[in-house]
């Protein structure tokens, strides 16, 4: 009898044993965190056979769980699993598929793979080895293990895998696909190439209805035809259609060996056109240049940028460098008349125009500067400082020397005026002067050394000798020379005529023969209060210093009509007087 009892218990035993199959080995991703009660299952919740060649069951395979084989198909809420052979845990809910896998979901995505795991219950699953996702848009994304959610409808890898759209080609370690919106989340190091540019940032957004990519980590985009240009941000959106960027941090826009920089940019790679606002700078090595201002374009065709909102410009020369400001800034390249295969760089300073050097300042109008040979032009009221020298005219053209980067003359055209003080160190109001029709200014160790004027030429000139006996220098009078020609050589504290030809006209006059009046031009127009003294004075239309007041020698003179004037009262005292009877 207890035989018998214990064969009954050991063979209950052993079916018992039989039907509680082990859990299934899953991967992590789709095992369930909470063990949580078994729910009912409806009927359109579990997996449904549509297809096999054969359906099998054997206990030492797959711990007993059916399986079929040969042109197997499974469904489960509209989607459709096909593949050489599946295993169906029906207890779990849960099937493996191996063998040239196929997962056709109710949105029109495809994944295809050499195996996949899938969990009807919570509808993810896990595809691997050449795994391959095509969107009903016909973005295509391949890679080694993919994770995807059937209810949030998204994919996900880590493996390294490609994103490819027909257009471009985006290579990165990981990326969560959205299906519905079409959005991939790529983090880590991200590369998308296609025929023109290649992108390369850690950590972007790429939308793949807009084809609009969000930059958030250090990103550069390159032009393959030309990898110098380029840009760079931290922060921002491309749109890889258009080969638009909008750039919003740190970031720098390389054309045409020139780099673009600001808080705000915008660059179009197809147009060449940028603009960039707040802090901006327009960098060109090559020139050893750079311009800075509130606003800038750049026409990367052209060649060719424009700057305002205060802009001012910096050409470094090894010795001096020059400063330009003015309400706007241009700045181009063309090539050269003679030579189609040099470019000439040219700069444009409009409106209020004002340039610094150590030994020369100036404002205008407007200035224009021929970079490369060292020629500025100067119009609209043009006025030239040099020490203590200034010159005015109609026009002023200012020639450098472009190896010893010294200014070497001056063309003054129209209505020229050239002004030196005789005494920098006094505050006497004592000027030499030379005007005319045309004037050239010749400079020697960066100071006026010569001049020569061309039409109606005129001249005052303070003129000094030395004691024999003091062997100091003693005032003679002043110079009036009126010529058709003027040839004037300036020293430390005289202007000394050397030439005066076609209608010459020269007379010296003692200091007590000479009235103030006709010791200055009647357009005499020496200017303290604007002149730039310093580089920062260019960033104001005018520095507004006080003006120097000079005080005029007529000690001289005043003795002389004093003493004039006593002469004629005595005169007029001996002359009888007429009284009427």
């Amino acid at each position: 009898m207890r035989i018998v009892l214990f064969l009954l218990i050991f063979i209950s035993t052993f079916n018992f044993a039989q039907d509680t199959k082990p859990p299934v080995q899953r991967d992590p991703y789709l095992q369930t965190p909470v063990k949580a009660k078994p729910v009912p299952l409806k009927p359109e919740d579990k997996v449904r056979i549509i297809h096999a060649d054969e359906v099998k069951k054997s206990l030492d395979k797959y711990n007993g769980n059916q399986y079929l084989t040969g042109h197997v198909q499974i469904e489960h809420q509209g989607s459709i699993l096909s593949a050489d052979e599946v295993v169906i845990y029906e207890e779990e809910n849960f099937v493996k598929a191996i063998g040239n896998t196929k997962l056709q979901n109710t949105d029109g995505s495809v994944i295809t793979a050499g195996e996949m795991e899938y969990d009807a219950n919570t509808q993810k699953g896990v595809a691997r080895k050449n795994v391959v996702l095509t969107d009903p848009k016909g973005t295509v994304i391949k890679t080694e293990t993919m994770y995807y959610d059937r209810l949030s409808n998204q994919a996900y890898y880590n493996t390294g895998g490609t994103i490819n759209d027909g257009k471009s080609t985006t290579y990165a370690k990981t990326a969560t696909y959205f299906l519905t919106t079409r959005i991939i989340d790529l983090t880590g190091r991200v590369k998308i190439e296609d025929a023109q540019y290649i992108l390369e940032g850690d950590n972007v957004v790429q939308n793949q209805s807009t084809n609009i990519v969000d930059i958030n980590g250090p990103t550069t985009i390159t032009n393959k035809k030309n990898p110098k240009n380029r840009i760079v941000t931290d922060k921002g959106n491309y749109n890889t259609n258009t080969k638009e960027a909008f750039l919003y941090k740190n970031s720098r826009v390389f054309y045409n060996d020139k780099i673009l920089t600001g808080d705000t940019m915008y660059f179009n790679q197809l147009t060449g056109f940028g603009k960039a606002t707040g802090n901006v700078t327009l960098d060109d090595p090559k020139e050893r240049r750079f311009i800075k201002g509130g606003y800038g374009e750049i026409f990367e065709k052209k060649d060719s940028s424009m700057m305002t909102k205060n802009p001012y410009a910096v050409k470094a020369f090894e010795k001096d460098s020059i400063y330009f400001a003015a309400e706007k800034i241009i700045s181009y390249q063309k090539p050269d008349a003679l030579d189609i295969n040099v470019k000439k760089s040219f700069l444009r300073a409009y409106k209020k125009a004002r340039f610094y050097k150590s030994n020369a300042q100036g404002r205008a109008d407007s200035i224009a500067f021929n970079e490369t040979d060292g020629i500025m032009h100067m119009y609209t009221k043009p006025i030239l400082w040099s020490g203590e020298k200034q010159v005015t005219g109609d026009k002023v053209e200012a020639y450098f020397n472009t190896a010893t980067e010294d200014l070497d003359s001056l063309k003054v055209i129209g209505n020229a005026f050239a002004i030196t003080k005789v005494d920098s160190l006094t505050l006497k109001d004592e000027f030499n002067q030379v005007k005319g029709k045309y004037m050239t200014v010749y400079y020697e160790k960066n100071d006026i050394k010569e001049a020569r004027v061309v039409g109606n030429a005129q001249s005052i000139a303070y003129v000094d000798d030395v004691n024999k006996e003091t062997k100091k220098p003693e005032r003679i009078g002043i110079t009036l020379s009126t010529c058709g020609i003027i040839g004037a050589l300036f020293e430390e504290k005289a202007l000394q005529i050397i030439s005066c030809s076609i209608g010459a006209n020269s007379d010296t006059y003692p200091m007590s023969r000479i009235e103030p009046a006709k010791r200055k031009f009647t357009d005499f127009n020496w200017n303290t209060k604007d002149r730039i003294r310093k580089w920062q004075d260019i960033l104001v239309d005018s520095p507004n210093y006080e003006e120097i007041k000079y005080t005029s020698d007529d000690k001289l003179y005043n003795q002389a009509q004093e003493a004039i004037e006593k002469a004629q009262a005595k005169e007029e005292a001996k002359k009888p007087k007429r009284t009427r009877k």
